[in-house]
């Protein structure tokens, strides 16, 4: 069974960080490619970075420079470093393989960025 359990969300004002934590339980930390994904209200969700096993990143244009993804594997944890947030960046946040698999979201963390 998988699970994913993302933390480390809050309220932060534009230009201040965050570190999103997201530890995975069974297979899928070991197989996979490990992705953050966020979804606003009203909006589809997306993915905005990308880690394979072998820590090679890729990053949504909207976020490349200011965030950063990392693994542990030691942990079956992967991280999201967010800097310089801005308004636009509230949303829930969620961690999955990458692709996205349908049985294993979780409950997501929220961020709210104020202005």
């Amino acid at each position: 069974q998988v699970q994913l359990v993302e933390s480390g969300g809050g309220l932060v004002q534009a230009g201040g960080s965050l570190r999103l934590s997201c530890v995975a339980s069974g297979i899928i930390f070991s197989i996979s490619a490990m992705g953050w994904y966020r979804q606003a209200p009203g909006k589809q969700r997306e993915l905005v970075a990308r880690i394979s096993r072998g820590g090679g990143t890729n990053y949504a244009d909207s976020v490349k420079g200011r965030f950063t993804i990392s693994r542990d594997n030691a942990k079956n944890t992967v991280y999201l470093q967010m800097n310089s947030l801005k308004p636009e960046d509230t949303a829930v946040y969620y961690c999955n393989g990458v692709p996205g698999v349908t049985a294993f979201w979780g409950q997501g963390t929220q961020v709210t960025v104020s202005s």
